[in-house]
């Protein structure tokens, strides 16, 4: 691999996924979502007379909520254990069983975790960041949480960059989200940069699947799990274990 595979001769912006790549928020996410889940299945199968698996971190996460929208992830989970509950309504509590209830109320426990712990960024990500901006490139976070500006401010890193393409913006635009495409075409678009001059940067294989179906330029993997292998096979061009590595 070449040291520096990101060079402006070849690309205009690189497009960055928040939790995992820029912010170690993910783990938090993965915590927050086995939490939720947990108490809901406690929940339900005591109402159905039946003991039910708890969430799975190592591949529940994984498999069907890492990188998505959370009410895709709700709904993604729910399918795969065959429970069918409503949607409900978008206020609906964290106590009530829909797929709103319950997408609220793990959004309730991120937000406490933040408010409590704040943000660790990684280094190196951030570093690497600061640099090509500094080169000329056009920075831009997608992200499927609605959480990104919060977690951006706390992590004192909301100034690299002018395009957030967060969950509520996916929500207002209707876009699909990942592994569409959706959310990074529109903010290559937003940058004004043609897809394939933009570099699509995620540790998720969700989101590795949308930067490859969205044509870009480069897809670069961030191995946080020791997943390279996976990453790869998913579309990514290049996988690294730290973004720091293309400043060597």
């Amino acid at each position: 691999m070449s040291p520096n595979p990101v060079s402006r001769d070849k690309f205009d912006a690189v497009l960055f996924d928040l939790d995992g790549v820029l912010t170690a928020t993910a783990k938090v996410h993965a915590e927050c979502w086995k939490k939720m889940f947990d108490t809901f299945l406690l929940r339900y199968g005591k109402r159905i007379g039946k003991e039910l698996l708890p969430f799975d971190i190592a591949t529940d996460y994984r498999l069907y909520v890492d990188g998505k929208p959370r009410l895709d992830g709700v709904r993604d989970f729910l399918k795969a254990r065959n429970i069918d509950l409503p949607d409900g309504n978008p206020d609906d509590g964290r106590d009530e069983d829909t797929v709103h209830g319950l997408g609220n109320y793990k959004n309730d426990l991120v937000n406490e975790a933040i408010d409590s712990s704040g943000v660790e960024v990684y280094s190196g990500s951030i570093e690497w960041a600061r640099h090509i901006k500094d080169t000329g490139f056009r920075l831009a976070v997608v992200t499927s949480s609605r959480n990104c500006d919060a977690v951006l401010e706390s992590a004192g890193i909301g100034d690299l960059f002018e395009v957030r393409v967060d969950g509520n913006v996916i929500h207002e635009r209707n876009l699909r989200g990942k592994p569409a495409p959706d959310s990074f075409l529109f903010a290559a678009q937003q940058v004004g940069v043609p897809p394939g001059r933009a570099v699509v940067v995620e540790d998720a294989i969700s989101g590795i699947q949308a930067g490859r179906a969205g044509r870009f330029g480069l897809v670069v993997g961030v191995d946080r799990k020791d997943n390279s292998d996976e990453l790869k096979a998913n579309g990514a061009d290049i996988v690294v274990k730290d973004l720091g590595e293309f400043l060597a």
